[in-house]
């Protein structure tokens, strides 16, 4: 990929706006034209969408052409779960994310405390005792030797359960009486929020500045032009969500925008969401927890543990906030992954429903995180609401199949049901995918090929609905539906490729063949087969402006 100089007229007769651009001699994904190999972007927006004959048309009036030299543009990706602060941190600090033992990840954090000063607090993120053959979390006493007595705060990889230093209890007086506290096992519920918080205070203004333009710019790197930060009380804090937002719109990068996960009591709460920028009062606003940590809401017990998790907030606190949300114009939502948990939205919404009417909480748009343990009628019920289902196709990838992780927490039958992307999509339920980093990595592609190579066959979805759902349903999921795909008007918002073929991939081989034939008018994307190298990003775009380019591009 090459830029030229347009040839331009003279300056009386030159038609051109400054920052008109040609791309061509590739392959544009839009559904304007199926073969397109050439764009014109004039500003900010996409003026022009075709092929390589009528390219030449524009050559002479642009103010730069592109040569694509083959390579594939397609809109920036949103990700729309995102915590761009821990991401970052994760990214510059200590990751255990691979470790392949608990006896590695102490020899880890032992490398990184050394060298530290002894007061200071350490944050890190990923473990996961699945997969060490120890099949344990690390125990308090390992954390204090490791660390050297310094504080330290270390997230399991849901971020949904923590392991903690004596040095950090010491900080945090009366933790012991708070719920999801354990002496030795990790802590859960708000005993991990409250060590949570005490652990993130002790982040700088410039410590989190610096960890929030790490994730934006590796973001960018990955072609996401788009973020849903998921902020809120029990996960960050209102100066992490204001200066993240105040960071994205004073730098180039990719568009950042802020949920809020609290409750409202009353109108008033709602006015707070507004002051602070957010867009919805939703994100990570927690009806129950994680499967890895046998904190998700399910209506029978764990098959590895006593219980069936737990729920942080009720039935009446749900409808509230749906009802007061929807009365207000305000998206809500909520997260929720066991079926008990997302069986208590559906009632909330239901009960809303009631109180305002059907139109007016359709029109919204409200939205749930993972919806992961779906059933019949909770797939129905999210189609008729028109619930939003904002998923995480790297979570099958991660923990799915009969040997992974689901299967040991809920058993196989019941971890097969998990993620049903195929059942929800033919309903009708919008489906906007995200990675929830840093619980799995900024990684669309991967997220793409994870739905359409579920370890659930039944489940799987095409390559292009995954692809969709990760473009333009994050747009469509903030209540935007011109942007996220390449057509005139639409924003200039893309990523530009190295790939090598283009197929079109769906879980029916025989339309997958069909669909390869060029006379389908389906537009192809990279061959995402299991396997096989992911596109590598050129170039992210973001408005018109480059957010994301190689040293050498």
């Amino acid at each position: 990929m090459h830029h030229t100089s347009g040839a331009r007229p003279p300056a009386s007769t030159d038609q051109a706006p400054l920052g008109t651009t040609l791309l061509r001699g590739g392959a544009v994904y839009s559904p304007a034209d199926p073969f397109a190999t050439a764009m014109v972007v004039a500003g900010g927006t996409v003026a022009w969408v075709g092929s390589e004959g009528a390219a030449d048309s524009f050559a002479d009036g642009v103010g730069h052409v592109v040569q694509l030299d083959g390579a594939l543009v397609t809109p920036a990706f949103t990700d729309a779960h995102v915590h761009a602060t821990a991401t970052g941190l994760a990214l510059t600090g200590l990751d255990l994310t691979g470790t392949d033992s608990l006896a590695a990840a102490l020899d880890r954090i032992a490398g990184h405390a050394a060298g530290r000063p002894a007061g200071q607090v350490l944050l890190g993120h990923g473990w996961d005792e699945t997969r060490w053959p120890e099949r344990r979390a690390p125990l308090r006493a390992e954390l204090d030797a490791a660390t050297g007595g310094r504080p330290l705060y270390l997230s399991r990889t849901d971020v949904h359960s923590a392991v903690v230093s004596s040095a950090l209890l010491d900080l945090v007086p009366g933790v012991a009486a708070e719920p999801g506290y354990h002496p030795e096992a990790p802590l859960t519920g708000d005993a991990h929020h409250v060590v949570r918080r005490a652990a993130y205070a002790a982040v700088t203004p410039a410590q989190r500045a610096d960890a929030q333009r790490a994730a934006l710019r590796h973001a960018a790197s990955r072609g996401i032009g788009a973020l849903h930060e998921c902020a809120g009380p029990d996960i960050s804090s209102e100066d992490d969500l204001t200066g993240l937002l105040a960071l994205a719109t004073a730098e180039p990068g990719p568009q950042v925008f802020g949920y809020w996960a609290q409750p409202a009591q009353s109108p008033a709460d709602l006015d707070r969401i507004r002051d602070l920028g957010a867009v919805g009062a939703g994100g990570d606003l927690f009806v129950d927890g994680s499967l890895g940590s046998h904190t998700a809401w399910l209506h029978a017990p764990y098959a590895d543990a006593d219980g069936t998790g737990v729920t942080h907030v009720d039935a009446e606190t749900i409808a509230r906030h749906l009802t007061l949300c929807t009365e207000a114009g305000v998206q809500a939502g909520f997260h929720a992954i066991g079926d008990a948990a997302i069986g208590s939205v559906v009632d909330g919404v239901r009960a809303a429903v009631r109180a305002v009417g059907l139109e007016r909480v359709r029109a919204l748009r409200h939205r749930v995180e993972h919806a992961e343990m779906m059933t019949a009628e909770t797939i129905a019920a999210f189609a008729e609401f028109g619930l939003v289902a904002s998923v995480q196709p790297a979570f099958d990838a991660a923990w799915g199949g009969d040997g992974g992780m689901y299967a040991q927490r809920l058993g196989a039958d019941r971890a097969r049901g998990l993620n049903p992307f195929a059942a929800m999509t033919r309903a009708g339920v919008p489906l906007v995918l995200g990675s929830d980093s840093p619980v799995t990595p900024l990684d669309p592609w991967g997220a793409v090929r994870a739905a359409a190579f579920h370890h659930t066959p039944e489940h799987r979805i095409s390559a292009r609905a995954a692809f969709n759902a990760h473009t333009r349903g994050g747009w469509r999921a903030i209540g935007r539906d011109d942007a996220g795909v390449l057509v005139p008007g639409a924003p200039a918002d893309y990523a530009v490729w190295n790939v090598a073929d283009l197929v079109v991939q769906a879980p029916d081989e025989r339309v997958a063949n069909w669909s390869t034939d060029p006379r389908s008018g389906t537009p192809g994307l990279p061959d995402l087969t299991p396997g096989r190298d992911l596109p590598v990003a050129l170039r992210t775009v973001v408005g018109g402006r480059t957010v994301f380019a190689p040293p050498n591009g």
